[in-house]
């Protein structure tokens, strides 16, 4: 069986760190890249250096023409289509499309582990904080936000109060779970690794450590690289490049 072929809509940042996983793996292939406000020039400088993690030094970065960025040998095709359907991922080979702009997010942040929760134990109804890491939307100093005043102070000085989507984003995932979720957010100054803490009242009488053993059995098993499971003295920097 061949290498799946994959395209990116959206090289911002959740796009790039997707390129680099992608780009590692034996069994997929990157074959287009699809972002309409930024040219080849500017995907591959951004691509090549990152500030939490470090330089791209896996392959050469070449840029082609302002269709086509080499990795390596490996051409990559650079689409600028504003228009979702538009965007002709078929000329480029790609099997599946990974969606990285930022719209559907989230909601990754929880499914899984409510997933795992919800199917042992039954979920009544739950809340969700998510403590996040800085965004590219976020201002550097105190600045205009029309719409989220406190969305405009500044990142680097504030834990931010926010509202969050990824409670309704779950209920479209697991429509089991529509409308018995909530949740906010706050806006924390660290570069990368976030944090959810999720409160739930259970239709099945259980213990924590059971809820525990749940969970790292899924993560050794069925929802092996996609969910982990860990009892370490970790902070938010030791899962920074964690794939999961």
């Amino acid at each position: 069986m061949g290498k799946i072929k994959i395209g990116i809509n959206g090289f911002g940042r959740i796009g790039r760190l997707v390129a680099r996983v992608v780009l590692q793996s034996e069994d997929v292939e990157l074959v287009a890249v699809n972002d309409p406000f930024i040219t080849a020039d500017y995907m591959t400088y951004m691509f090549k250096y990152d500030s939490v993690h470090g330089q791209y030094r896996k392959h050469e970065l070449t840029v082609k023409d302002s269709k086509t960025i080499l990795f390596g040998d490996k051409p990559v095709t650079v689409f600028g289509v504003r228009i979702p359907e538009e965007i002709p991922w078929g000329e480029a080979g790609a099997d599946y499309v990974i969606e990285s702009t930022g719209v559907f997010t989230d909601k990754d942040k929880a499914a899984a582990h409510l997933k795992v929760i919800h199917d042992r134990f039954g979920i009544v109804e739950a809340l969700m904080t998510t403590v996040h890491a800085i965004t590219a939307t976020q201002k550097t100093v105190d600045g205009p936000s029309l719409k989220d005043w406190r969305g405009g102070r500044a990142a680097s000085f504030n834990i931010i109060p926010s509202s969050t989507g990824a409670a309704k984003a779950v209920g479209k995932v697991l429509p089991s779970l529509n409308g018995k979720l909530t949740g906010m957010a706050f806006r924390v100054p660290i570069v990368d690794v976030s944090v959810l803490d999720l409160t739930v009242r259970l239709e099945k009488e259980t213990s924590y450590d059971e809820i525990k053993a749940a969970i790292k059995e899924e993560a050794e098993g069925n929802l092996k690289g996609i969910l982990g499971y860990t009892e370490d003295d970790v902070v938010s920097t030791d899962f920074i490049g964690d794939s999961r």
